[in-house]
């Protein structure tokens, strides 16, 4: 068995993942999908795909079994569901929505439906992350306490060009939509604690930095959200019992990044970009430990010894990678569960977790650091 995957997107993201679905062995087919009649062009001659849709609705009315949507953040959760509703499973670039509503909808969808929903959330398979959740399974952590994760993402100083680049998504609507609350782009900081524990988020406190920035991307008389907070920072109690602090800052002197500590009863773990060490009873060599965790250059784009890429496709061998090795995962994760039936690690009912904590944090942050209680949808349904 085998399966037909529709790309909608065609922009600089989708690239890299295009030629990761051609390759996987079970994946018969690829057609592609964009409004942008020459961008869909380019990329069809690019990667010698003849098949293309001027629309999410004309591939929707085709034989593909499943979608990979890789657009504008805001469309994610619409085209989703319009996706399952079609019968199609879907993969899709984070965030899964940008509501409460709009995840609950897409849960609700996939229940309904019984096709497969993804999210494309690469810090799940980050080589610090994929480590700690195995120390965690084996108990090295014993109990954790509290957890932390960072996303540092600078409007000028990081490394990418990150008003290019949403420059190219919003067009001239620029100012109206590059104003988003940083906590409602919160998954890659969830899901490095959740996705080391399995836990969840069940309360929120937090605070806004209220930006002073000449340009007005902040202004909250100008973008669409009313928002006035560039930086956003916020303290949850987790559903083990844990605590957990999280930042989202878009104007910090910074280099950029995804940053994590985990502290546990038995030991502790640090991540930055000065170093990783685990510190505690279950003490390792710190030089080890950047061994293990640092990308190496492979067969696979660059992966890191605590990735197990033993479990890839043989096709996927010398084939683009990206964000510290998770690429390959993520696509080989989508497209096997479509064939199985069987829920990926990073499902609908995960997506949902790794969104709604942001989405209330904000609005706590908007009440002044009021004490607010996080919605779950709970987990998938058991087998």
């Amino acid at each position: 068995m085998s399966i037909k995957v529709a790309m909608v997107g065609t922009g600089q993201f989708a690239q890299h993942f295009i030629p990761l679905f051609q390759a996987h062995p079970l994946v018969w087919d690829i057609v592609l999908c964009d409004l942008d009649a020459a961008k869909l062009r380019a990329t069809s001659e690019r990667f010698g795909i003849p098949r293309t849709y001027p629309s999410l609705d004309a591939a929707l009315n085709t034989d593909v079994d499943a979608v990979a949507i890789i657009t504008q953040p805001w469309l994610h959760g619409p085209q989703a569901l319009s996706a399952l509703r079609a019968g199609k499973h879907v993969y899709s670039a984070v965030p899964c929505g940008a509501s409460l509503e709009e995840a609950a909808a897409l849960v609700r969808a996939v229940g309904q439906t019984g096709r497969i929903y993804m999210t494309g959330e690469t810090s799940y398979y980050y080589p610090h992350v994929v480590w700690c959740r195995e120390q965690y399974r084996r108990g090295t952590f014993g109990d954790i306490v509290y957890a932390e994760a960072n996303y540092h993402h600078d409007w000028d100083i990081r490394s990418i060009d990150s008003r290019g680049i949403i420059r190219a998504r919003t067009g001239e609507r620029f100012l109206e939509l590059a104003g988003e609350p940083p906590m409602h782009y919160p998954t890659h900081t969830t899901s490095q604690i959740i996705g080391v524990t399995g836990a969840h988020m069940t309360k929120v406190s937090a605070h806004g930095w209220r930006d002073r920035h000449p340009d007005g991307i902040y202004d909250p008389k100008v973008n669409r959200y009313a928002n006035a907070f560039s930086n956003e920072t916020a303290l949850f109690t987790m559903s083990d019992g844990a605590c957990a602090c999280m930042n989202e800052f878009r104007r910090v002197g910074h280099p950029g990044g995804e940053f994590m500590s985990l502290c546990g009863t038995e030991a502790s773990f640090e991540y930055t970009q000065a170093g990783r060490v685990l510190i505690g009873k279950g003490f390792e060599d710190t030089k080890r430990l950047d061994d293990i965790l640092s990308l190496r250059p492979d067969v696979y784009g660059g992966t890191a010894i605590a990735q197990d890429v033993a479990r890839l496709p043989a096709s996927f061998a010398n084939l683009p990678n990206n964000h510290w090795g998770a690429h390959h995962f993520l696509v080989d994760d989508f497209v096997k569960a479509c064939v199985s039936g069987e829920q990926p690690p990073n499902n609908a009912w995960q997506a949902a977790r790794y969104l709604i904590p942001g989405l209330i944090a904000h609005d706590s942050a908007e009440q002044g650091g009021v004490q607010l209680a996080i919605p779950d949808l709970g987990g998938p349904p058991k087998t």
